[in-house]
């Protein structure tokens, strides 16, 4: 069985105008994405934005790559 972690990924028109979030928190999953692309660690990201999780990188990077691959990607409802 696979693992995934999508369910942290949510979006809601009332948050970030609906953009993809990491479980309502008003972090994008573009923003996490450009983060770590930019360099940082997951545990420098944590560092610096002390309300999220592991998890919740991992999310962004699993919808992130889903997304690159075409395929359809349908966050859940707000958490």
């Amino acid at each position: 069985m696979l693992m995934t972690r999508l369910d942290r990924i949510t979006s809601d028109p009332a948050v970030c105008h609906g953009q993809p979030t990491v479980r309502g928190l008003r972090y994008t999953v573009e923003s996490l994405l450009e983060l770590l692309s930019a360099g940082m660690s997951i545990d420098e990201v944590l560092e610096d934005y002390p309300d999220l999780e592991r998890d919740d990188l991992l999310a962004a990077l699993e919808f992130g790559a889903l997304a690159s691959g075409r395929r359809r990607v349908v966050p859940l409802g707000a958490a």
